[in-house]
């Protein structure tokens, strides 16, 4: 992906390495196309070019946030913002707005300038498989079994129970290939999972989690390499992700292996 356009960032350093990137917007547009898909919301509506997602019995903040997809939309932004808090407030939620490249600078200026709060900077990260060597790698052929894929992700994410519904409805939902990965100890059960979803060519690595107790162990590095090799044979030639801001251990992986920042983004709610 090109990387030379430039856009306005959202507020805050991100990388966690003082580092400035240059967003290409065309893009942040893509990848922001294929990860709705990848994460699909079970109620999504909307206003001008302003996605609205909400989720009922999942706390996914990606799930339950307002979209801009257009810098250049931004009329009657205090309007649809209240529109939208009602919407938000009949599923029992507080209204958040996900800020990304392509969130008008009008809307932003108006968030700031009503004190709204940021909070979970996240990065978004990209990788050439086409760069990738997986001639020593050990094939892992992903599972069937959604159910066992859910109770693991709840086991090693320490998720509440009650989670496993909606995380099991989300995951049956998404249209594109998905691959399941699964990684177990026979004495402590299991110690890492990944989801990937094959969206033409590209492929999104979702609820990468590894068990604490396994961790700076090599564990993390195995399911990546499982993950990509899989996304690589079904045809994917760059595969992306999405992390946490201060979440380094992970950002450590994952530049490791060679992915580098696409964009940032962060959400935003209105001060109490």
């Amino acid at each position: 992906m090109d990387m030379t356009s430039n856009g306005r960032e959202p507020p805050g350093d991100g990388a966690g390495n003082g580092e400035t990137v240059a967003v290409d917007l065309p893009s942040v547009r893509r990848l922001e196309a294929v990860g709705f898909r990848a994460w699909p919301a079970s109620s999504v509506q909307y206003d001008g070019s302003w996605l609205i997602r909400l989720t009922a019995g999942h706390p996914s903040k990606r799930l339950n946030s307002v979209n801009p997809l257009d810098p250049s939309d931004y009329r009657d932004i205090a309007i649809r913002l209240e529109k939208a808090r009602r919407l938000f407030a009949e599923s029992g939620r507080s209204l958040t707005v996900r800020q990304t490249p392509l969130t008008p600078p009008k809307m932003i200026d108006h968030m700031d300038g009503e004190g709204w709060t940021s909070f979970a900077h996240s990065l978004v990260l990209a990788l050439d498989l086409a760069e990738r060597d997986f001639s020593e790698g050990i094939d892992h052929l992903p599972i069937k079994d959604v159910g066992r894929f859910v109770d693991a992700r709840i086991l090693i994410g320490r998720d509440p129970p009650e989670a496993k519904q909606a995380l099991t409805g989300i995951i049956n939902a998404i249209k594109p290939e998905c691959g399941l990965f699964l990684f177990e100890d026979r004495k402590i059960g299991p110690t890492a999972v990944s989801l990937v979803v094959h969206d033409n060519d590209l492929a999104g690595i979702m609820q990468f989690a590894v068990a604490e107790a396994v961790r700076r162990r090599g564990v993390g590095s195995a399911l990546l390499d499982a993950s990509l090799r899989w996304a690589r044979l079904k045809g994917a030639k760059k595969a992306w992700l999405q992390v946490e801001a201060d979440n380094g251990a992970a950002i450590e992986l994952y530049r490791k292996a060679g992915f580098t920042e696409v964009y940032r983004y962060l959400y935003r709610t209105p001060k109490v």
